[in-house]
C-alpha cells in the first residue's frame, strides 16, 4: 500500500478537532445555542489508521460525526463507493456511521480486508474520516521440521534460533522449558531482539533438552510453541573419549583443552550496520559478544553524549534503548564488547526520519457575511511533506468554484464570505512515511445577539477578592457588549473595571460599594439584547485564632484552636487534617466547635495538623507541628574495649531520642563480686558523646549499663555490659568521717564511715585504730578490728583532747597512711555557776541582764552557751499570789549579756543564770530581783450605753484587764454624727479612776453620738474603746436603735434613777457585794483562787497569747496573762514591738529557747523555751481585788 495519500477523496483522512473557532467569532459550547446554530460535520470519533481486529470477533469500524442539520453517513472501501445494503453481514448503527460487520454468524474477516474511508455531509459540507486500514490478526502456527541436537564443546559459543511464524502485529518471543519455567539469562546467556537465544560460551549446566522458544500472539491471545531444542555441552574429557571411540581426526571436534577467548560478536556481524527509526519512536540497538571469560558490553555516542533521562540499558547492558527520538539522536552509536583477552567494537550508524507531524493545524472558522479569514495548514517531517487541500472530501482543484477562496499553498484566504461560502476543508500533509489529515470547516452564520448567562443570575464575592460578573453571548456579525450598573445607571468605564472579550465584567477588587445590580446590552447590526445580574459582597472569613507549635510528651493531651470569624450568611464547615490527609479514624481524636483535642498522644500522632474552613465562597487554613517527645529509648549494643587494671572503655548505640535531643548519657556500674544487683553511679557524658574511658577500682566485678537523658528524663537502662573481673591490690583510701567523742565523761567513741565493698580492692578489709591524748608525750596505741565502725576507748580523763586515725588494710596490705583528728574524750556537768549577776531595766516591757563568765576548766565540756531562767514573782497593783512558770532563755556561746524582752509593766521577777555544755548545764546563780516600772493600761474591759432620753445617756464602763500600774483617770471624748456621717465638734471630760459609770445630760435629742473611752497610769494613756448611741426622739416619737443600747423606748421616760424605792434597793445590793468581795480577797489571800479570776482564765485576750516554742518567735510565756505587750509612751504601738528609743540594744542579745540554735557570733536566733517551772508569787494583776470605797463608786 503506498504511504502518501493521493488528492482522490479515497485518500484522504480527517482528524477530528472539537470546534475550535480561532476566527472573529467564538461559539460558546452552550448545548441549546449549539442545537439552534447551523453547522457543517466535524467527525468526533474513529477508528485508528492501522485496524488490526480479531478474526474470531464481529468488526466494528467506527465513525461518528455531528453537525447541524445532524449529518448522514456514506463509505468507501478501497476507494470505491461500498454498498452496504447489499451485503447482509454489514450494517450501519442509527444515527451513527459505525459499521458492525458480522463475522461471527460465517462471515469470515480475510474477505473485509481492505482500505475504509467514512464520509459525514450535510447541507453545509462534507467531512471525511482518515483511511482505515482493515486487517484480521493472524497467528499461523511454526512450519515443522527437523531439530537435530546441538553437540557443543565446553566453552564455545551457541545460538540456538526460533524463527517465529510471521503473525499480525509480530509476537512476543520468550524461551522457557517443559515445566513452563523461564530459562535463566545471565551476561552469558540472554535472548537477543529477534527471539534466538545467545550463549557466549557454554558450560556443563547448559545441556539439557528442552529448549523451547514460545511466541505469544497478544491479540488472538494464543501462545504458539516451537519444538524442544536439544543441547549436550562435552567436556574435554568425555570428549576424548567421544573423539577416539567415534570420530575422525578430521571431524571438526578436537581433543584441544578449553581454551580462553577474545571476545567475537554474534550479533550484529561485521564492524558497521546501519539504522533508520522515525521521530518520537523507541530506538533499540543490540549487541551480543561471544568470548571466553563473557565479555562485559560498553556503548558510547561518537561525537557526542547520549541523551539523559532517555537513555536505557536493558538484557544486560546489551540492548541500548533510547525514547521519544528525534533528529538530533541521530549519528553513530559504538558498542565495544570486552574480556580479559582483548575487545571487539560494532558502529551502528542512526538516522532519525520523521512522518509529519503538525505545527499548525487548520482550525473552524466562524464568520459573519462579508468577514474574511484564513485556513492555515502546516506540517513538517523528514522528508519534509508535501501539502494538499479537499473541500467537502474533494481535491479543491476540481471542488465547485467559490469566488471568496484563494489557495496559496498551506493557506486558504477567504474574503467577503456569504453563506454558500460554508464548506468542509481537508489538509493533507504526507510523505514516504506518513500522513496527516485535518477538518476544518469554515461556517457563515447570520445571527442576532443572544445572552446565554441567566437572568437575574446572582453572584456571591468574598470582599476585596475579584468579582467577574458573565455575560455570555453569541451573535453574528459579533456583537458590542456594554456594562451598567442599575437599570438607569451610566455605562461603566475607567480602571475600576476590566472588560473582556467573552463579554465578562471584573471587578479587580470588590468592596461592600459595588454590590448590586448589573446590566449587560449586547448589539449588533441585526438586533439588540440586555440581561440583569446581582452582585453580593460578602466578609471574607478569618481564623482569628490558629492553631500553635504544640510539644507534648507521649501519654498526653493536647489541644489545638481554631477560633473563626466568618460572614453570618454564611455557612462555614471546618475540617482537619493530618499531614494534609483525614484524621485516623481514631476515638482519641475530639473535634470540637473551634477546637481538636488529642488524648493520650502517641509517637504517631506527630506532624502537622491543619484546620480548614471552607464557605461556598471561600476556604482558609492553618497549620501547626505537633512535636511527641517522650525520654529517650534505651542504648544498646554496649561494648567492653580496651581493658587495663585500673581503666576500661565502654562504648554504646543511642536509641531514639523521641524528638527530644539526649543531653547526656550516665554510665552506672554493678559490682557482682560485693553487691550484686545494685547499681551505683559511675559518670556522665555529654549526649553528643557515645564512648567513655572509666576508672576501675581492684578486686571488683564489674557490669556496666548507660541511661540517656533529654529534657524529657532518663531513659531505662541499657542491657549490661559483658562482665569485667579487676585484680585485687592493696586499699588506696582510708575511711571517711573519723570522729572520737566521748559518750561518758572516762570515753573516748572513735566513729568512722566504712569502706565500700569495691573500695576494699581486695580480700580480709580490716581497720587499724590509733589513738594518743593530744599534748602528752604519748605512743600511738592501736587495735586491729574488722566488720565495724566504732571503736570504744575506755578509762580516758573528762573531756580532753585526742589525736585519732583510723586506717584500712586488706590480704595484700595497708592502705596510705591517714589523716589524724583531733576529738575529745566524754564531756560532765559545769561545776560553777556564773557569778556577778545584774540586771538593768530599760523600760516596763524591757530588761538587760549581765554576768561573768565561768572559768572554762570549770565547763568540763564544750561550751555551748548561758541560760537565763526568770519568773515574775508579783504584780505591783495587784497584792494577790499565785503560781507562775519559769521562762528560759538561751544565749550562745561565751556571750555575758543579753536582753529579757515581753516583761509585764509595774511587776516583780526574778532570775538566775546557769552554763550549759554538751552534757547539760550547771548549778544557777543565786535568784537576783528586779521590777518593772508602770506602763500605760489597756483598754477599759467595756463600755455600755443605757438608758437612753431626749437629752442624756448613761455611760458604764469596765476596768482595764490590765492596769499595767496605778489608774489616775478615765479620758472620755465624744462628738455627734449627722445624717451625712459627718462628725461634729469633740467634747473631752477627765473621769476619776474610781468612777465606773458617768450620766451624760444636755444632749441633743434624735441625735447620734460616737464615744471614745480609755484609761491613764501615770505614765500615759492607753488604747481607747468606742461605741455609738442616740438619745431618743420627742414624746411622740420612737426610739432609734442604738449600739448596746437594749431595746427601743417609745416616749420620754422617767428617770427612775431619782426614785426612792430604785435607790434604797442599790444600795442593798452594793452592801451584798461589798460583803461578798471581803470574803473573796481573804480567800485570795490564802491562796484561792476566786470565780472572778478563773473567768479571766478562760477569756485570755488572744493578742496576748503565749508563743508557741517552735514558731520562731521571741520566746514562750508560760501564762498568757501574766504578760503584756510592748509599750511605749501612752500609746500601744501595732506591731506590739520595742521602739528603738526604748532601747539601743540589738536582737543579739536576746536569748533563744532551750531547742534554739547557735550562730557564730552568739548572737539570739532561737525562741523562748518550752520549759516551765512552777514557783509561788507575790502577786497578780488579776488577784487585786477592789477596795470598798472602789466598789461603792462603780454605783453612783
Amino acid at each position: 500500500m503506498t504511504k502518501k495519500m493521493s488528492i482522490s477523496t479515497s485518500k484522504t483522512s480527517l482528524v477530528l478537532l472539537l470546534c475550535q473557532i480561532i476566527s472573529a467569532l467564538d461559539v460558546p459550547l452552550d448545548s441549546k445555542l449549539l442545537e439552534e446554530l447551523s453547522q457543517p460535520p466535524t467527525i468526533t470519533q474513529q477508528s485508528p489508521k492501522d485496524y488490526i481486529v480479531d478474526p474470531r470477533e464481529n468488526i466494528v469500524i467506527q465513525c461518528e460525526a455531528k453537525g447541524k442539520p445532524p449529518p448522514s453517513f456514506s463509505w468507501t472501501r478501497n476507494g470505491t463507493h461500498f454498498d452496504i445494503d447489499k451485503d447482509a453481514q454489514v450494517t450501519m448503527k442509527p444515527n451513527s456511521g459505525t459499521l458492525v460487520i458480522n463475522i461471527m454468524n460465517g462471515g469470515k474477516a480475510e474477505a473485509y480486508e481492505g482500505v475504509y474511508q467514512c464520509t459525514a455531509r450535510n447541507e453545509r459540507g462534507a467531512a471525511i474520516s482518515n483511511n482505515i486500514v482493515v486487517r484480521p490478526s493472524r497467528s499461523p502456527l511454526w512450519t515443522k521440521e527437523k531439530l537435530e541436537p546441538n553437540h557443543v564443546r565446553e566453552g564455545d559459543s551457541l545460538v540456538l534460533h526460533c524463527r517465529p511464524p510471521v503473525g499480525l502485529p509480530p509476537p512476543i518471543i520468550f524461551w522457557m522449558d517443559n515445566a513452563f519455567q523461564r530459562l535463566p539469562q545471565s551476561e552469558r546467556v540472554s535472548q537477543g531482539l529477534n527471539g534466538d537465544l545467545y550463549f557466549s560460551n557454554v558450560q556443563p549446566e547448559d545441556t539439557r533438552e528442552d529448549y523451547i522458544c514460545y511466541a505469544r500472539f497478544n491479540h488472538t491471545q494464543t501462545i504458539q510453541q516451537k519444538q524442544p531444542i536439544s543441547v549436550k555441552v562435552f567436556s574435554m574429557d568425555s570428549l576424548n573419549d567421544t573423539i577416539a571411540a567415534n570420530l575422525s581426526d578430521t571431524d571438526i571436534f578436537g581433543a584441544k583443552p578449553v581454551t580462553e577467548r577474545q571476545p567475537v560478536l554474534l550479533t550484529p556481524t561485521g564492524s558497521t550496520s546501519t539504522k533508520v527509526e522515525l521521530r518520537g519512536n523507541v530506538l533499540l540497538l543490540e549487541c551480543i559478544a561471544a568470548g571466553l571469560p563473557t565479555p562485559v558490553i560498553r556503548w558510547i555516542k561518537e561525537g557526542g553524549e547520549l541523551p539523559a533521562n532517555r537513555t536505557f540499558f536493558e538484557n544486560f547492558k546489551k540492548t541500548l534503548k533510547i525514547i521519544d527520538v528525534s533528529e538530533a539522536d541521530s549519528g553513530n552509536y559504538k558498542c565495544i564488547a570486552r574480556n580479559a583477552l582483548g575487545s571487539v567494537h560494532h558502529v551502528i550508524s542512526v538516522t532519525v526520519k520523521a512522518a509529519p507531524y503538525w505545527i499548525t493545524a487548520p482550525r473552524n472558522l466562524v464568520l459573519s457575511p462579508g468577514e474574511d479569514g484564513t485556513l492555515i495548514c502546516r506540517a513538517n517531517g523528514n522528508p519534509k511533506p508535501s501539502i494538499s487541500w479537499l473541500a467537502n472530501g474533494v481535491p479543491i482543484a476540481i471542488a465547485p468554484e467559490d469566488p471568496s477562496r484563494k489557495v496559496d499553498g498551506d493557506t486558504i484566504i477567504f474574503s467577503h464570505v456569504q453563506e454558500r461560502s460554508s464548506a468542509v476543508y481537508q489538509c493533507n500533509a504526507s510523505n514516504e512515511y506518513g500522513y496527516l489529515l485535518a477538518n476544518a470547516f469554515v461556517n457563515v452564520l447570520a445571527e442576532p445577539p443572544r445572552i446565554l448567562t441567566p437572568a437575574n443570575k446572582l453572584y456571591q464575592v468574598i470582599a476585596d477578592s475579584p468579582a467577574l460578573l458573565d455575560c455570555a453571548y453569541f451573535g453574528s456579525p459579533k456583537p458590542e457588549i456594554e456594562w451598567f450598573k442599575g437599570v438607569k445607571g451610566s455605562i461603566l468605564r475607567g480602571n475600576e473595571y476590566v472588560f473582556h472579550d467573552n463579554g465578562t465584567l471584573e471587578i479587580p477588587v470588590a468592596q461592600k460599594n459595588n454590590a448590586g445590580t448589573y446590566t449587560c446590552v449586547a448589539r449588533n447590526e441585526l438586533g439588540k439584547i440586555q440581561n440583569e445580574v446581582q452582585l453580593e459582597i460578602k466578609d471574607p472569613t478569618m481564623i482569628i485564632k490558629q492553631p500553635e507549635y504544640k510539644v507534648i510528651q507521649r501519654y498526653g493531651q493536647v489541644s489545638f484552636e481554631c477560633i473563626i470569624k466568618h460572614d453570618s450568611t454564611l455557612l462555614p464547615t471546618v475540617t482537619w487534617l493530618k499531614d494534609n490527609d483525614e484524621l485516623p479514624d481514631d476515638e482519641r481524636f475530639l473535634v470540637g466547635k473551634d477546637n481538636l483535642t488529642i488524648m493520650n498522644v502517641t509517637d504517631k500522632d506527630d506532624g502537622t495538623y491543619t484546620c480548614i474552613v471552607n464557605t461556598t465562597l471561600d476556604s482558609v487554613s492553618a497549620s501547626a507541628v505537633l512535636t511527641v517527645v517522650a525520654r529517650p529509648n534505651p542504648p544498646f549494643d554496649l561494648e567492653l574495649t580496651g581493658q587495663l587494671e585500673r581503666s576500661i572503655d565502654l562504648s554504646w548505640l543511642p536509641g531514639d531520642e523521641n524528638n527530644s535531643p539526649i543531653t547526656s548519657f550516665v554510665i552506672e556500674f554493678e559490682d557482682a563480686l560485693h553487691e550484686p544487683g545494685v547499681w551505683r553511679y559511675q559518670t556522665e557524658v555529654p549526649g553528643s558523646q557515645t564512648t567513655a574511658q572509666l576508672k576501675l577500682s581492684p578486686y571488683v566485678n564489674y557490669s556496666f549499663r548507660v541511661i540517656a537523658v533529654n529534657r524529657i528524663g532518663r531513659s531505662q537502662p541499657s542491657e549490661p555490659s559483658e562482665q569485667y573481673l579487676t585484680k585485687s591490690a592493696s586499699p588506696d583510701e582510708n575511711p571517711a568521717n573519723v570522729q572520737g567523742i566521748g559518750s561518758e565523761p572516762d570515753n573516748l567513741v572513735i566513729t568512722w564511715e566504712p569502706l565500700k565493698g569495691f573500695q576494699s580492692n581486695g580480700p580480709g578489709l580490716q581497720y587499724k585504730v590509733s589513738w594518743r591524748q593530744k599534748d602528752v608525750d604519748d605512743e600511738w596505741t592501736s587495735v586491729i578490728v574488722a566488720n565495724v565502725s566504732k571503736y570504744i576507748v575506755s578509762g580516758t580523763p573528762t573531756f580532753v583532747p585526742y589525736e585519732v586515725k583510723v586506717q584500712a588494710l586488706n590480704d595484700l596490705g595497708y592502705a596510705p597512711e591517714p589523716s589524724e583528728v583531733i576529738g575529745h574524750s566524754g564531756e560532765d556537768l559545769p561545776m560553777v555557776a556564773p557569778g556577778n549577776v545584774q540586771v538593768h531595766v530599760i523600760n516596763s516591757t524591757l530588761a538587760k541582764v549581765h554576768w561573768d563568765p565561768v572559768p572554762l576548766k570549770s565547763v568540763r565540756g564544750h561550751l555551748q552557751g548561758y541560760k537565763v531562767y526568770y519568773w515574775k514573782v508579783q504584780s505591783l497593783s495587784r497584792r494577790s499570789r499565785r503560781h507562775v512558770e519559769k521562762k528560759i532563755l538561751t544565749f550562745r556561746g561565751n556571750k555575758t549579756f543579753g536582753m529579757l524582752p515581753g516583761l509585764e509593766p509595774y511587776s516583780s521577777y526574778k532570775l538566775n543564770v546557769r552554763v550549759v555544755n554538751g552534757k547539760g548545764e550547771g548549778p544557777a546563780s543565786p535568784d537576783k530581783v528586779f521590777k518593772t516600772p508602770e506602763g500605760v493600761p489597756s483598754s477599759p474591759s467595756f463600755l455600755k450605753i443605757t438608758n437612753p432620753t431626749l437629752d442624756s445617756l448613761t455611760l458604764e464602763w469596765g476596768s482595764p484587764t490590765h492596769p499595767n500600774g496605778v489608774l489616775t483617770s478615765y479620758t472620755l471624748k465624744f462628738q455627734p454624727i449627722n445624717n451625712t456621717h459627718e462628725l461634729g465638734p469633740l467634747v473631752e471630760i477627765r473621769i476619776p479612776a474610781n468612777e465606773s459609770s458617768l450620766i451624760l445630760k444636755n444632749l441633743n435629742y434624735s441625735t447620734r453620738y460616737k464615744f471614745y473611752f480609755n484609761a491613764q497610769t501615770s505614765v500615759g494613756s492607753g488604747s481607747q474603746i468606742t461605741e455609738e448611741a442616740v438619745t431618743i426622739m420627742d414624746e411622740a416619737g420612737i426610739l432609734r436603735p442604738a449600739v448596746g443600747a437594749g431595746k427601743a423606748m417609745a416616749s420620754r421616760q422617767v428617770d427612775i434613777a431619782t426614785q426612792g424605792w430604785f435607790i434604797g434597793l442599790m444600795c442593798a445590793v452594793a452592801l451584798l457585794i461589798l460583803i461578798l468581795l471581803i470574803v473573796c480577797f481573804i480567800r485570795r489571800n490564802k491562796g484561792g483562787k476566786y470565780p472572778v479570776k478563773e473567768k479571766e482564765d478562760a477569756h485570755a485576750d488572744p493578742e496576748i497569747q503565749p508563743m508557741k516554742e517552735d514558731d520562731g518567735t521571741f520566746g514562750e510565756y508560760s501564762d498568757a496573762e501574766d504578760h503584756k505587750p510592748l509599750k511605749k509612751g501612752s500609746r500601744t504601738p501595732s506591731d506590739r514591738t520595742v521602739k528603738k528609743e526604748d532601747s539601743d540594744d540589738s536582737l543579739v542579745d536576746y536569748g533563744e529557747g532551750v531547742n534554739g540554735q547557735f550562730n557564730e557570733d552568739g548572737s539570739f536566733i532561737g525562741q523562748y523555751s518550752g520549759k516551765k517551772e512552777k514557783e509561788p508569787a507575790e502577786g497578780n494583776e488579776s488577784s487585786e481585788a477592789p477596795s470598798p470605797v472602789n466598789a461603792m463608786n462603780s454605783f453612783v
